[in-house]
């Protein structure tokens, strides 16, 4: 895709006038990312719940990845109110099309935290983004 069509990508996301939360995690060390992934996890966990989320879609990984999110998620339970059921299912791509919006906003998110903003002003009303300290 060129500037013009990730941008209107961009653009009919914003039109979908829904919430997207993101969790950013910094800094990440490549030895260290899925510690990382582990945290921001656990925080999007809460921060769904909060807005009131019981289930986050996760694009499915290897086996061992997908069953480290899910620890996670059940790592986050102390964090949330006693008796609350929340839970993660993993689903490939192909069988789940709208993973391609998260792929879009984190992205746009992405960009701007590297220089490029005209991706995320679209989305700038509609993301509540979390940052967070990971440990290296």
């Amino acid at each position: 895709m060129d500037h013009q069509e990730k941008l209107d990508v961009v653009k009919r996301v914003a039109d979908f006038d829904e919430l997207h939360v993101v969790t950013v995690g910094t800094p990440v060390r490549p030895k260290r990312q899925e510690r990382s992934r582990a945290l921001c996890l656990q925080r999007l966990v809460v921060e769904l719940h909060a807005v009131g989320v019981d289930t986050l879609v996760a694009e499915a990984r290897q086996a061992d990845l997908n069953k480290r999110d899910v620890d996670s998620v059940r790592h986050a339970r102390p964090y949330l109110p006693r008796g609350t059921a929340f839970r993660v299912e993993h689903r490939f791509g192909k069988d789940e099309p709208l993973l391609w919006i998260a792929d879009v906003v984190a992205g746009a998110v992405r960009a701007r935290l590297t220089g490029s903003a005209a991706f995320f002003e679209p989305l700038s009303g509609c993301v509540h983004e979390i940052r967070m300290d990971t440990p290296t």
